[in-house]
């Protein structure tokens, strides 16, 4: 399918609304609450400024980054995210087909709607996200599962030990057509997702009845132990529980509210980038995911000393607008953002972005 080349990802928000319904285009964009923490994510990554270093000698900047050991095209991984067959038919192998030809890591959710194998099977290189489960005996299933599916990496969701409480959702009593499971879900309650209960929507139940609201420090050093796959920890904001996570045996942290779709009226991801960077050191990598909306936020994340970002609902929208043909699209144009941010910054890869300053602006 050809489309049409937008100028930016934003654009690719408004040809997705045009073809969701509004229920579920407010399932994607909504956030937890009021939409506090929301807001902040992109007001943050808006008030940093970057400080360009002219004369710096450079033609072409190289995108090419290094994450958990492997080489990427760019230092961008595609954001877990549930039920992408929601959005668009080619769903979860669609976004992951996009991901593999961009040359960058496809995050696949516990919660995804084609099953992890079919996911793997289209050559991308697939991190898989857990959701810590109610029963040890199914987590350690799993993940023999995306061991043998050919996983790269195991990516534990930390902020969820229940799900947000998200006004739009309920307002719009929305659930999920019949047709659509959780296909990497063990032990079913998928029946959960497709009814109704007052005050709670059937995603929010079918999370409750799946996942342990408990998971401990404890749980994720048993995890590092048994799991053979890099362990990354996403959900930090505390650079305290980044420390800890490091000591658990996390090789990466992602610094994220959940895309301000957790606890509303916690702090920006991009405010707490840098002090959990200073916290860390170089014990591990640190990525940032919320907000991330072009090239430019790439670039700011870099310089506040991210080694990479993970970038969430702009894929979505792309898939939308396009499937997997509109995927592909947005990665390029996310790519030549970049390229272009770098070179502007005066960076010959994303390596020199990591020792720009930056600077607060109104």
């Amino acid at each position: 399918m050809q489309i049409e080349m937008p100028v930016c990802l934003a654009d690719f928000a408004e040809r997705a609304r045009g073809v969701l319904p509004p229920e579920v285009w407010d399932y994607l964009d909504g956030g937890s609450g009021t939409e506090i923490t929301l807001g902040a994510n992109r007001r943050a990554l808006d008030r940093v400024g970057v400080l360009p270093r002219v004369l710096a000698g450079v033609a072409t900047a190289s995108l090419r980054a290094r994450l958990l050991g492997r080489e990427y095209a760019m230092p961008v991984g595609v954001a877990p995210m549930a039920y992408q067959r929601l959005v668009h038919p080619d769903g979860e192998v669609g976004l992951a087909g996009a991901a593999r030809a961009a040359g960058v890591p496809y995050l696949a959710s516990i919660l995804g709607s084609t099953p992890i194998e079919q996911v793997t099977a289209t050559g991308a290189e697939v991190w898989f996200q857990l959701y810590w489960l109610r029963d040890r005996a199914l987590v350690t299933e799993l993940l023999a599962r995306v061991r043998d599916a050919g996983c790269r990496a195991l990516v534990v969701t930390v902020d969820v030990p229940v799900l947000g409480r998200r006004y739009r959702d309920l307002r719009n009593a929305f659930r999920l057509p019949p047709e659509l499971v959780a296909a990497n879900l063990p032990g079913g309650r998928n029946d959960l997702a497709h009814g109704g209960t007052p005050g709670v929507t059937p995603v929010a139940a079918t999370s409750g009845a799946a996942f342990a609201p408990a998971l401990s420090w404890q749980d994720l050093r048993w995890l590092g132990e048994h799991c053979e796959l890099p362990l990354v920890v996403k959900g930090i904001l505390d650079p305290a529980d980044a420390v800890r996570a490091v000591d658990a045996g996390a090789r990466a942290v992602v610094v994220s509210n959940h895309g301000g779709r957790q606890l509303d009226g916690v702090p920006a991801s991009a405010i707490m980038l840098p002090e959990v960077v200073a916290e860390v050191g170089d014990r591990c990598e640190v990525l940032l995911d919320s907000g991330i909306r072009g090239g430019l936020d790439v670039l700011r994340a870099l310089a506040l000393g991210a080694h990479g970002v993970l970038v969430g609902r702009p894929m979505l929208w792309a898939l939308a607008a396009g499937g997997e043909a509109g995927a592909s699209a947005g990665l390029a144009l996310l790519a030549d953002e970049l390229r272009h941010a770098l070179a502007l910054a005066g960076c010959a890869d994303p390596a020199a972005a990591r020792e720009l300053r930056t600077v607060a602006i109104d």
